[in-house]
């Protein structure tokens, strides 16, 4: 059992120093920067936990588990080809050929081994993706806190819960600050719950014990709390009910209908000829036996079975690909849009910057202050502002810039008066989108008023200070100086307010200036680069921040974006729906903007008819993440409601891993188009041969046992060799595909039909010159064979690249194609040469001019198929 000890749960103040009721009334105090459980409460211990979790079993619901291979056997049993194979198994016993019921049924076994082997390649890439994905809590164990995976939680865990966590399990509130849960998912009723603990409910509340209970599967939207854990797994309410989140099926993505509507027609296309060619060869033949092993020869030729297997395939291992990549796929659907993104819109802190912010610069009194500059002592002259910037922030921050005004505060201030570990938080009045800045309300132990610090947008605290034009004015001059330099601005001021109820709003307090707080953000290295490949793929960029429009547009120039025009969240509120949509055409860079502007700009993005990727962390990014056709949540410091709300999680919080991601989507669907293109295209000569020979009342060219040994070739080169094509060069400088576009254009598919063809043309012409020649069945089967698999393989090095000669193809690196070709040109050189395989196979040696003959038109249908891939548009490359 795993577990990351944190002295303090990163990127949460679980609970405040002073505990509080919604009214403000302080309720208790707890040592200055130690969480109150921690204080009075250690927890179980990891031995006592381990023995509980081994007794009692995960803390995890009922979920869809991987099937045994007694299972998966049984489900490839009840796969159509391998019913046909069985049914052809049968008819040969019945013709008294054991060799050939044996051979068809030893590939049965063969087939299922292929068939487990893609599974477990596909199981492993979802194993990956699942631990990666686990939830992760944090929980009291011996005094310490900790971060375990939710699935190790046992009954009497004590686990901390802040605003945007999962409840993990069900447990009994112990602790908690002004605590909402949102139980719809167990209730219906939408509305969040206040919790309370018990020695804090009403008697009412008490007596039915739902304020002080917790949920499995809820969601936490305000406040923060400690709780015991009652009930885990199948125990909890939620486990009760049957409920899983991780079972929640998802809807069919547009290349899983298409692919579906496309083996529904062929499948019924093949039934019909098989049919057919069973009637006709019985009529003129008069063989039933022989016409019935015709037509299921043909329908095993036709039936295109691969086409969802190398559909899933390629989903599972382009997310297991992804996840390598550090980006997370929550949703299959994601993978088909990222090659369609036309827009992203992303966060500035953290995403395109490192998210570790320094103090740059203070401003206080007139005069400024660099800290770089070489002066250590702070001056007696910015002492104030530096202390009401630590009271206006979060004791145990998440947010960089409160992290680093604590780190500067804590070194710098730490021998003076200027820092009150013993006093009591008293209330928070957060951030909003009409007045971007908090308060928090303190109560000093030596003073009856309340001490009130703000913080926030200069021209917020500005407002907060009743400035007059001219004071805002000059506000602005200085704000521009520092904003010129990429630095982020914040305002800081202070309050008194005389003990009585405290106003419902910060801005009834009369607040005093106190000075500005610069800080610094250093742009990730690879961002530059990564946001040229962006516009040169023609991927708009844009960048939303809360920051100041001197400081985003000097952040967009240093990263390359345009910064001509801006917009404000000022902007955004102003302007109606329409009028948004038609002024952010080439707008770049938005600032000033909350979490509530982002589903505007989205649907705004999308009534352009762009294809939006959009960043998000918090619990107000969540509806923007879930309109969006590709939400991309924030691994490091996002919220569980944001991750699960999301299409993608962003393990890094790096840009350029969304850019990567960007490029493997492109290849992924790329690579989709070239394997269906060759499936498409190789089962042409296999039906014409199956068929033409019946229709001319010729010999019968194939037999199921010659379809089996094409299938060992056509699985593996369609799911192994072209998903593993690396992706081509140009990828990135082509334009977006378009939502919607069909797997196969009307090009792509004549093409392909085409090539088919003529590998087709140049089997049957050889397959006919030896029945003409005077030779036998079995030579002039297996002259025909010769080519109709070295054409197999043709197709293979075709359809690598759209775009490429065959020389370049044969160049590329891609050691899956190498085995694969290796093994089918073996099996037909062992078909050829052993005896007993001739036998089986129904085949006869044609002797050196024969093989010399077939080897040749083999290669002359791959020289056409090289040739004929000209006549496919540009544009379906997709290479």
């Amino acid at each position: 059992m795993q577990t990351d000890q944190v002295p303090i749960p990163p990127g949460r103040e679980y609970l405040s120093m002073a505990r509080f009721d919604p009214a403000g009334e302080t309720m208790s105090a707890a040592p200055t920067g130690i969480l109150p459980a921690t204080g009075r409460r250690v927890g179980l211990n990891q031995a006592d936990a381990a023995a509980l979790l081994t007794t009692e079993g995960p803390n995890e619901l009922p979920s869809s588990k991987p099937r045994g291979l007694l299972a998966l056997a049984a489900g490839v049993l009840r796969e159509p080809m391998i019913l046909m194979v069985a049914a052809a198994g049968v008819i040969y016993l019945l013709l008294g050929d054991r060799g050939e019921s044996l051979l068809l049924i030893a590939s049965v076994f063969g087939i299922i081994g292929i068939s487990l082997y893609q599974n477990r390649r596909t199981e492993r890439a979802l194993e990956a993706l699942r631990a990666i994905a686990s939830p992760r809590t944090n929980v009291l164990r011996d005094g310490e806190v900790r971060r375990v995976a939710a699935r190790e939680l046992v009954r009497g865990d004590l686990i901390l819960l802040a605003e945007g966590d999962r409840v993990p399990a069900d447990g009994q509130l112990l602790e908690s600050v002004n605590l909402s849960i949102d139980e719809s998912l167990l209730t219906g009723e939408s509305a969040p719950v206040s919790k309370r603990t018990a020695e804090s409910s009403t008697d009412s509340e008490a007596a039915t014990g739902d304020s002080t209970l917790i949920h499995s599967g809820t969601l936490v939207v305000a406040g923060s709390g400690l709780a015991r854990v009652r009930a885990t797994g199948t125990h909890t309410q939620m486990g009760k009910i049957g409920v899983s989140l991780q079972t929640i099926g998802e809807e069919e993505t547009p290349l899983q209908s298409e692919t579906r509507k496309i083996v529904r027609r062929l499948a019924a296309g093949g039934v019909a000829l098989c049919l057919a060619v069973t009637v006709l060869y019985g009529v003129s033949r008069g063989s039933a036996l022989v016409g019935l092993l015709a037509g299921i020869t043909l329908a095993m030729a036709i039936i295109p079975e691969e086409f969802p297997v190398v559909l899933a395939v390629f989903q599972a291992l382009g997310a297991w690909r992804l996840s390598r990549r550090h980006v997370l796929t929550r949703r299959v659907a994601a993978i088909e849009a990222l090659g369609s993104a036309t827009v992203l819109c992303v966060d500035k802190t953290g995403t395109l910057t490192v998210n570790r912010m320094s103090l740059a610069r203070l401003v206080a009194s007139g005069e400024t202050w660099d800290p770089a500059a070489g002066r250590v002592p702070l001056p007696e002259t910015f002492h104030g502002l530096v202390e009401f910037a630590m009271l206006a922030s979060q004791t145990d921050a998440s947010d960089p810039m409160e992290r680093a005004i604590n780190e500067f505060g804590s070194s710098k201030l730490a021998e003076t008066e200027h820092v009150h570990r013993d006093w009591l938080l008293v209330r928070e009045y957060p951030l909003s989108p009409t007045l971007m800045a908090m308060s928090r309300v303190w109560k000093s132990p030596v003073s009856q008023d309340y001490v009130i610090a703000a913080k926030g947008a200069p021209e917020a605290i500005a407002d907060l200070c009743h400035w007059n034009e001219e004071q805002t004015a000059a506000l602005a001059r200085s704000i521009g100086e520092l904003a010129a330099d990429g630095l982020r601005v914040l305002a800081v001021a202070h309050s008194r307010f005389q003990p009585r109820a405290l106003p419902p709003i910060q801005h009834d307090f009369v607040f005093d200036f106190l000075g500005l707080v610069a800080l610094a953000d250093p742009v990730r290295p690879n961002v530059p680069a990564a946001i040229a490949d962006c516009l040169a793929a023609g991927v708009r960029v844009v960048m939303l921040t809360g920051d100041s429009v001197e400081t985003a547009r000097a952040i967009a120039v240093r990263i390359g974006l345009p910064a001509a025009g801006v917009l404000t969240g000022r902007d955004v509120d102003r302007l109606s729906d329409a009028d948004l949509a038609e002024q952010i055409g080439d707008v770049a860079v938005f600032a000033r903007v909350v979490p509530a502007h982002k589903l505007r700009l989205v649907r705004a993005l999308q009534g352009r008819g762009e294809i939006v990727a959009m960043t998000g962390d918090g619990v107000n990014d969540a509806p923007a993440l879930k309109a969006a056709h590709i939400g991309i949540a924030m691994g490091e410091r996002g919220t569980d409601v944001a991750r699960e709300a999301a299409d993608l999680v962003l393990l890094d919080d790096d840009f350029s891993s969304i850019v990567e991601g960007l490029r493997l989507g492109r290849t992924i669907f790329a690579n989709l188009r070239k394997a269906m293109t060759y499936l498409l295209a190789v089962h042409v000569p296999i039906a014409g041969m199956s068929f033409l020979p019946v229709l001319l009342r010729w010999p019968l060219a194939l037999l199921p046992p010659h379809i089996l040994l094409l299938e060992m070739i056509i699985d593996p080169a369609a799911s192994i060799v072209f998903e593993a094509e690396p992706p081509r060069k140009g990828l990135m400088h082509r334009p977006p595909r378009k939502i919607g576009k069909p797997l196969f254009s009307r090009g792509t598919v004549g093409v392909a039909l085409l090539q088919g063809a003529g590998v087709l043309i140049a089997v049957f012409a050889v397959f006919a010159f030896a029945l003409a020649g005077g030779r036998a069945e079995a030579e002039a089967r297996a002259m025909a064979f010769v080519p109709l698999v070295l054409g197999n393989l043709g197709l293979v090095l075709v359809e690598r690249s759209p775009s490429r000669g065959l020389l370049p193809s044969l160049s590329a690196s891609n050691p899956a194609l190498w085995v694969v070709a290796g093994i089918g040109v073996l099996l037909l050189v062992l078909s050829l040469a052993l005896p007993s395989l001739r036998s089986l196979f129904r085949l006869a040696w044609p002797g050196p001019e024969g093989v010399g003959i077939a080897v040749g038109a083999g290669l002359a249908s791959i020289v056409l198929c090289n040739a004929l891939k000209a006549l496919r548009p540009r544009l379906d490359h997709g290479d």
